[in-house]
């Protein structure tokens, strides 16, 4: 029969070294000793079985004792910490106190009558039992002592398992497991049994259960969780889950965050709760399809729109191993209110900006064009040219802006309408007796007026020297300096040919001999529309830029319809 203690020591111990590998400084301190007695208590029911004289089975028993004093007590103080009770710690002192108090007297059998005031020594098949045990009033103290903590331990598993729905219930139930055990062999074993001790064999199996308990306790301890810093603080919240989305637990921030989590009892799948399911269960499921080392974040408003949270999804670890996942859940919405009000900052002042560009633009172009027309009422010849030139500019771009092949952009075509009444501006320049002259210009003359292109350029860049848009300038001062040139390079004042012109002044070549041809002057009548084509028309591949000609064409009824509109008569 002694095989019996050695089978039950040599168990104990296996489940202590188990114990040991699983452990990691957050478990709990009582399970730990727990752990730690029952190899004690069974290796002294061991001795009891072989002693040989009652001396040493005496001596055995004191250490029996320390089992039914103080692991009941460490079982007790197990499952307070466990179902998140909170004692004062002169409480758990008095208790271990009594316990002590109530152990000392053990260490007195054999030498006095407080514990026992007579046993015997028998052996019965081959093991050795302590019998006819007369017992002294500290053992009956140390009874009530422990039927005292069995009924503690009881009440409060129960009222966890009807109160505390942040305790597990498979916790609970693991924890009443070993209490049931316990009770059964200490009050019950001689009735079941004369021969052996089952109160040794109740705390092995109960080691078993302790160790499903801290396999239990990496997942629904987030103090295990090594966040414990985090939640001191009392800013962050947190939630986990298993990897079958079963609710593990979580602390009070992240209740605030999430008030569905509030009543949602532990071990719940959340897959199954409609409140969940385009939230939690969501972010889960990006966190798990995300890539490799891809950092996925969430933002959740609160139902009345208050409060701003920013959610982190990453794994739910105990110790090196993925158990589960974890939310963190921090208050954002200080961040967020002064992002917003950044933005609808600087909306406001992209919109104040943008406005006031478009008024100094606005100005800028009425300047321009005042200026321009400053110019032309020096020229009592040529009233209205500006706006008609401008004009058939923007229709013939109208055209070319409709072929693909071209791919002029609207930008470009915007600057060029907006270059052309710039054309003349060096006809600033010119001197009255030249400019006012009606009749034919003698060579000389002629010189002087065709130096208004040149000069154009030069107060065209002198103006627009500062501009926002160097394009801008650029394609003014093309217009001002090269709208006399000709395709043949017979034009002035550079007498380039060909591409060498530029596209915009090309353009403006056409409107500005159109508009000359067809309009009447002082010196001539306006020329018929048939003429006029007939002449631009000829020019093509000498004066144009022959590549123009079909979108002349194709804007032609459109001038025709123009002047028309600008000449009734």
């Amino acid at each position: 029969m002694a095989l019996y203690y050695e089978v039950l020591l040599g168990l104990s111990i296996f489940f202590t070294v188990i114990y040991a590998f699983m452990w990691h400084k957050h478990f709990n301190l009582n399970v730990t000793l727990i752990f730690v007695l029952v190899p004690v208590s069974t290796s002294a029911f061991l001795a009891v079985a072989e002693s040989k004289t009652l001396d040493e089975a005496i001596l055995a028993t004191k250490f029996t004792y320390i089992a039914g004093s103080f692991t009941i007590l460490f079982i007790l103080l197990a499952i307070v910490d466990l179902c998140h009770l909170r004692i004062p710690k002169i409480l758990r002192g008095i208790f271990v106190a009594l316990t002590m108090a109530i152990y000392i007297p053990v260490l007195t059998i054999g030498k006095n009558s407080l514990f026992y005031k007579s046993a015997e020594l028998v052996t019965r098949h081959g093991i050795s039992l302590v019998t006819k045990k007369e017992y002294g009033i500290m053992h009956t103290f140390f009874y009530a002592w422990v039927i005292l903590q069995f009924l503690l331990a009881v009440i409060i598993l129960v009222y966890s398992l009807i109160k505390k729905d942040h305790v597990s219930h498979k916790i609970i139930f693991l924890l009443m497991a070993p209490v049931v055990l316990a009770m059964i062999s200490f009050f019950g074993g001689r009735m079941i049994t004369k021969d052996i001790e089952l109160l040794p064999a109740a705390y092995v199996f109960s080691q078993c259960f302790y160790l499903l308990i801290v396999y239990r306790l990496g997942l629904y301890d987030i103090n295990d969780s090594g966040l414990v810093s985090l939640l001191e603080k009392g800013e962050t919240g947190f939630a986990s889950f298993d990897y079958k989305l079963r609710f593990l637990g979580c602390n009070e921030v992240a209740e605030e965050a999430l008030p569905m989590l509030r009543n949602l009892h532990v071990d719940r799948s959340i897959a199954q709760i409609e409140s969940l399911k385009d939230n939690v269960c969501k972010w889960i499921d990006a966190f798990r399809n995300r890539k490799e080392d891809e950092v996925i974040n969430f933002h959740y408003r609160s139902a009345d729109g208050e409060k701003v949270y920013h959610i982190d999804v990453n794994y739910l670890y105990d110790g090196r191993r993925r158990r589960g996942y974890q939310l963190f859940i921090t208050d954002d919405t200080a961040d967020i209110r002064l992002l917003e009000l950044q933005e609808k900052y600087n909306a406001e002042l992209r919109s104040e900006v943008e406005n006031k560009t478009k008024r100094i633009r606005k100005l800028n172009d009425h300047l321009i064009l005042s200026m321009a027309n400053m110019v032309e009422s020096r020229d009592p010849f040529t009233g209205g040219h500006i706006k008609r030139t401008s004009e058939g500019v923007r229709l013939l771009v109208e055209q070319m802006k409709q072929d693909p092949e071209l791919q002029l952009t609207d930008f470009f075509c915007r600057l060029v309408v907006k270059a052309a009444p710039m054309h003349d501006l060096g006809k600033i320049a010119v001197p009255d007796a030249v400019l006012l002259k009606p009749g034919r210009y003698e060579p000389e003359e002629y010189e002087i007026m065709k130096s208004h292109s040149a000069e154009g350029a030069r107060v065209v860049d002198m103006i627009l020297k500062d501009t926002d848009s160097e394009i801008f300038r650029k394609i003014a001062v093309n217009v001002a300096h090269y709208h006399h040139e000709r395709w043949d390079g017979k034009g002035y004042p550079e007498k380039l040919s060909g591409d060498q012109i530029p596209l915009e002044a090309r353009i403006m070549a056409i409107a500005d001999v159109y508009d000359a041809l067809v309009s009447k002057r002082v010196y001539k009548e306006s020329m018929p529309f048939e003429k006029a084509d007939s002449i631009i028309m000829e020019g093509m591949g000498t004066q144009f830029d022959p590549g123009l000609e079909k979108y002349y064409v194709a804007a032609r009824p459109f001038l025709e319809a123009y002047y028309k509109e600008q000449n009734p008569t």
